[in-house]
């Protein structure tokens, strides 16, 4: 009787998170424009601005990728700001697998190439991003102007055996219960601060929900250690101006987090490495702080014309 009656409440409780989702989802007009691809569709954001092109990778997992990066793109507006919402992100597709880092580099290139970008570019790398933005400037060599890192996962050679995705995330928000530990709890995915507006915090919470454990986030951290593998055996190349934000609390809890970052960057001619006071997200509290920095080393560094 009682498994009876715990299947009929997670059945219900999957209809209704259904429904909500969809109810949210009309309510919502997806920002960007999708890029297709031989693979699937690829939300992008672009702001408009006049400057040098920007490309802005996030970390691993973040729902709304562009909404994330607002406040950020607010102190970059001067730029030609590109958020590009890989497999698994954002309003792009969802169920594309295979996120070795060959595929995730090759379609940001694609999707730069659809846009008509062709001029070298700055690649902004936010965590896991870090990974990503190394080894486009390697696999695509002259068309990176500089890289800007913000807290920046460091490549480590471990393993190029890739994990088994794990699909009990997905099975979780599919039946409501992500949706309502969230609501519960509405912290969990709300950056801290108030450098986001109301419109913005009910974006991120919504696509929080319904991203969130997606085949390809699922396969991209199965692969997080082979893609790891491979960006660690191609350095940081020497001539590509480089600049890292560290967050306060990642040098503080780790203590080789600042020693590796040295060594990666020990054989850049031109480099930069800056503690910055905050937690792994520097961009919800510090963007004016890092807008002023970028644009400090762009401005010294990396020509402007187009």
């Amino acid at each position: 009787m009682a498994a009876a009656g715990l299947l009929a409440l997670t059945a219900t409780s999957g209809l209704s998170n259904a429904a909500v989702t969809a109810a949210e989802k009309a309510h919502h007009a997806p920002y960007g424009h999708p890029v297709t691809l031989a693979e699937g569709d690829i939300n992008v954001y672009r702001n408009g601005g006049a400057g040098p092109t920007m490309v802005l990778l996030s970390g691993y997992g973040t729902p709304a990728p562009a909404v994330d990066f607002a406040p950020l793109i607010r102190e970059l507006d001067a730029f030609d700001v590109i958020v590009i919402e890989g497999f698994g992100y954002g309003y792009s597709d969802l169920d594309v697998p295979d996120r070795t880092v060959e595929n995730i580099t090759g379609e940001i290139h694609q999707v730069l190439g659809r846009l008509g970008v062709h001029q070298p570019v700055i690649l902004i790398g936010h965590s896991i991003g870090g990974i990503y933005t190394r080894f486009y400037a390697n696999a695509y060599p002259g068309e990176v102007s500089a890289i800007i890192g913000i807290d920046p996962t460091p490549a480590t050679a471990s393993t190029l055996e890739t994990g088994t995705p794990s699909r009990i995330e997905g099975v979780l928000a599919s039946l409501g219960l992500y949706r309502w530990v969230t609501s519960v709890a509405p912290d969990l995915i709300q950056p801290p601060g108030t450098a986001y507006t109301a419109a913005e915090r009910e974006l991120t919470a919504a696509m929080s929900r319904w991203n969130y454990g997606n085949p390809s986030i699922a396969d991209e951290w199965a692969q997080l250690a082979a893609n790891s593998t491979k960006s660690a055996a191609h350095p940081f190349p020497r001539t590509v101006p480089v600049l890292e934000f560290l967050s306060s609390e990642s040098v503080a809890s780790m203590p080789t987090w600042m020693e590796k970052h040295q060594r990666e960057l020990a054989d850049v001619s031109t480099h930069q490495l800056q503690v910055v006071n905050g937690a792994h997200y520097l961009h919800w509290s510090q963007a004016p702080l890092l807008g002023r920095a970028i644009t400090d080393f762009v401005t010294a560094n990396v020509a402007t014309t187009r």
